[in-house]
């Protein structure tokens, strides 16, 4: 996905077990970022960076939703743990994932699989992406964030 582009529509199940589809945020910005893996050391620093800018994010008239395959069980701890105050989705056959280009094909320790390509997209008001961040660090991303959603 590039920015201009259309923002591909989805529904997935947040962790309050609410339906989140991406038509009903028409007006607000969207802060859609992609992680691996509920409260590992990477995903737990780029959500505490995103909770600690999130009032700055919100006064940006812009919605924190975070997507990765866990289940909602998982994201219900791991939001409580961490205080997050953004809605977390589960996406467990990572099909958004698929349509946003956030899966593919990762290597570790001389492994290769498939699996969340860290990435955040800033989607505008009326659902195009204004912003692409690929192969996100996770220290600092909140700043990059804020920086992206402009004044």
């Amino acid at each position: 996905m590039e920015a201009g582009a259309k923002a591909p529509e989805f529904e997935l199940e947040s962790d309050s077990g609410k339906t989140i589809r991406l038509s009903e945020l028409r007006g607000r910005k969207v802060v859609l970022y992609f992680y691996p893996k509920d409260d590992t050391p990477g995903c737990t620093t780029e959500a505490c960076e995103l909770r600690d800018r999130f009032p700055e994010i919100e006064e940006k008239n812009a919605t924190v939703l975070g997507v990765s395959p866990d289940g909602v069980k998982s994201h219900q701890r791991f939001k409580a743990k961490h205080e997050l105050p953004f809605t977390l989705l589960s996406d467990p056959d990572h099909a958004v994932a698929d349509a946003y280009g956030a899966w593919g094909e990762k290597k570790r320790f001389g492994k290769t699989y498939e699996g969340i390509l860290r990435s955040t997209f800033v989607i505008d008001e009326d659902g195009v992406i204004e912003k692409v961040f690929a192969q996100v660090k996770p220290k600092g991303h909140g700043d990059e964030v804020v920086q992206a959603l402009g004044d």
